[in-house]
C-alpha cells in the first residue's frame, strides 16, 4: 500500500518579526550588555514582567492611535464559543472577543507592578526593564511588529533632577556605542499646553495638536498644516501656532520669547521654569552642548507625558528616533488612586542596532567559543574530551569536534568558517610524550607545548 506523502510546509515569518542568527545575537549581546552596564552603573535595578496584560490595563493609556496597534488576544473556550454566538459584530462588540492583550510597552506594566507591590517597592524606585513588546504596526524599515525595548524608569521623584539623569544615561550610552553624531532633543509637554492656550484651540485637544505635531519628521510642515486643517484647526490658530513652534535661538533665547508669549498661562509658565532648570544642569554637566537641543515641535504622541520630553536621533542614517521618554506624573494614578511622578525613556536597541550595523560601528563576530578541541583518530576521543573538559574548568569557552567529515583539515577549516581562533591537536605522538599541539588561527602559527602548561598558554593566546 502506498504511503500517502506529507505536505511540505513552506518555512515563513510573521511579517514584522525576525529570527536572529547566532552571528546576529552575538551583535544584540554586545549592545544589550553595554546598555546594561550603563543602567546599573547609574544605580538601576532590573524588573521583569509577563508578555500579555489583561486588556484593562493596556487600554485608553496610549492614544487613538496607539489604541489600534494593541495586539488583542481572543478569549479562550466557552467564553469565545458565547461571543460568537452574535449574529452581527460591530466595533464595539468585536471588543467583547478579547480579555488579554501582548504588552505594548514596559512603562504601563511597571506602572501596574508600583500599584500592585505598594509594600515591598520602596520609593524612589530606580528599574530597568528590557523586553520584547509587540505592535500591530505596518512593517517597515526600522519598524517591526516584535520588537525589544530597553526601559529605565525612575519612579517616585518630581525632582528635574530625575530627568536630567535621564539624559546622562541616554547620552552615555550612545557615545559608548560609538555615535559621534546625535542629538537629544528636549521640550516640555506644560510648554505645549501653554501654546495650545495661547493660541485659542478649547480645552482637551492639547493632546490631538501634540500627536500632529509629534509627525514633523515624516509629513514636514506642510502636512502638519494639513492635517490641523482636517482636524478643523482654523487657519487663524495655525497661523498663531506655527510661528511660536519656529522660535529660533539658544534654549535662553527662546524661554525668554516664549515668556512673552505665555505670560498668561500658568502651565506654561510652569514647564519654561522646568525647562530653565533642566538645562542649567546640563550646561553644568559633561555632555557635550552640542549633542542636546531645545526642540518646541518634539511632542512625543502618548497621552500620558506631564512635563519635558525628550527624543534622540541620528543624522545619518535617516532611521528615526533612536530613544524616546519623558514624565508622566499622572499614570501610575490610574492604576492606584493617587498620583505618583515618574520619568524614564526607552532606548530602542532595534533602530540603534540597524543604525549601528549602517554605520559600521559593530564587529562581525561568529562565535563565541575560544577553543576548538580536535579528534585526531577514535583512539585519542578520551584524551580529546578530557582536555576539553580541563579548559571548561579553567573557564575557557571550548567545543569539541562531531563533524561527520573527521579528517584533521576539515576540523580546522570548521574551526576556520566559525572564527574560533585556538585549535588544540592530540594525536598518538602527542600521548606518547604528554605534549599538545596548540594552533593559532589568527597569527597562523602553531607549536607543540606540554600539556601542564595548556592552560597558562592558552589564557596567554587569548590575552
Amino acid at each position: 500500500m502506498e504511503m500517502k506523502k506529507e505536505k511540505i510546509i513552506k518555512p515563513t515569518l510573521p511579517k514584522g518579526t525576525r529570527d536572529f542568527l547566532p552571528a546576529q545575537m552575538l551583535k544584540r549581546e554586545k549592545v544589550l550588555n553595554l546598555i546594561k552596564s550603563v543602567f546599573e552603573k547609574f544605580g538601576y535595578d532590573p524588573l521583569e514582567t509577563p508578555a500579555f496584560e489583561n486588556l484593562e490595563v493596556l487600554s485608553g493609556k496610549y492614544g487613538e492611535e496607539g489604541e489600534r496597534l494593541i495586539f488583542k488576544i481572543l478569549k479562550r473556550g466557552e467564553e469565545l464559543k458565547e461571543a460568537l454566538k452574535q449574529k452581527s459584530f460591530s466595533e464595539e462588540s468585536t471588543q467583547q472577543l478579547s480579555d488579554l492583550a501582548l504588552r505594548y510597552d514596559l512603562t504601563v506594566p511597571l506602572c501596574r507592578v508600583i500599584a500592585m507591590y505598594p509594600n515591598e517597592i520602596k520609593l524612589p524606585f530606580k528599574r530597568y526593564q528590557i523586553q520584547p513588546v509587540w505592535r500591530a504596526d505596518r512593517p517597515q524599515k526600522g519598524r517591526y511588529r516584535e520588537f525589544y525595548q530597553c526601559d529605565v524608569d525612575i519612579v517616585g521623584s518630581s525632582s528635574i533632577l530625575a530627568d536630567f539623569e535621564i539624559l546622562q544615561i541616554t547620552n552615555e550610552i550612545l557615545a559608548q556605542l560609538g555615535f559621534t553624531k546625535f542629538l537629544i532633543k528636549i521640550n516640555n509637554r506644560k510648554i505645549l499646553t501653554g501654546i495650545v492656550e495661547y493660541c485659542g484651540i478649547e480645552p482637551g485637544r492639547g493632546n490631538e495638536i501634540s500627536i500632529i505635531l509629534d509627525k514633523l519628521e515624516k509629513i514636514g510642515k506642510g502636512g502638519i498644516k494639513k492635517e490641523l486643517q482636517e482636524k478643523k484647526i482654523s487657519s487663524k490658530v495655525t497661523d498663531k501656532l506655527l510661528p511660536v513652534l519656529e522660535i529660533q535661538g539658544s534654549y535662553q533665547q527662546i524661554l525668554e520669547k516664549l515668556r512673552n508669549y505665555l505670560k498668561d498661562s500658568k502651565i506654561g509658565i510652569e514647564g519654561i521654569k522646568e525647562t530653565e532648570e533642566l538645562f542649567s544642569y546640563l550646561e553644568k554637566s559633561e555632555i557635550p552642548k552640542e549633542n542636546y537641543k531645545l526642540d518646541l515641535f518634539l511632542a512625543r504622541g502618548l497621552e500620558y507625558y506631564t512635563g519635558p520630553i525628550f527624543e534622540s536621533v541620528v543624522e545619518s542614517p535617516p532611521i528615526g528616533s533612536l530613544t524616546g521618554g519623558g514624565r508622566y506624573d499622572k499614570l501610575i494614578g490610574i492604576f492606584l488612586g493617587r498620583d505618583i511622578p515618574a520619568t524614564g525613556t526607552t532606548i530602542g536597541i532595534e533602530r540603534i542596532i540597524d543604525a549601528m550595523t549602517e554605520l559600521s560601528l559593530l564587529p562581525e563576530v561568529k562565535t563565541k567559543t575560544e577553543v576548538l578541541v580536535t579528534i585526531f583518530n577514535p583512539e585519542t576521543k578520551l584524551n580529546s574530551l578530557q582536555i576539553a573538559e580541563k579548559l571548561r574548568r579553567s573557564g575557557f569557552k571550548t567545543e569539541i569536534y562531531f563533524g561527520e567529515k573527521d579528517g584533521l583539515r576539515d576540523q580546522i577549516g570548521y574551526a576556520n568558517s566559525k572564527g574560533i581562533p585556538l585549535v588544540i591537536i592530540i594525536g598518538p605522538e602527542e600521548i606518547k610524550q604528554n605534549k599538545i599541539v596548540i594552533k593559532n588561527l589568527k597569527s597562523g602559527t602553531q607549536e607543540s607545548i606540554s600539556a601542564d602548561e595548556l592552560v597558562d598558554k592558552v589564557r596567554e593566546i587569548l590575552a
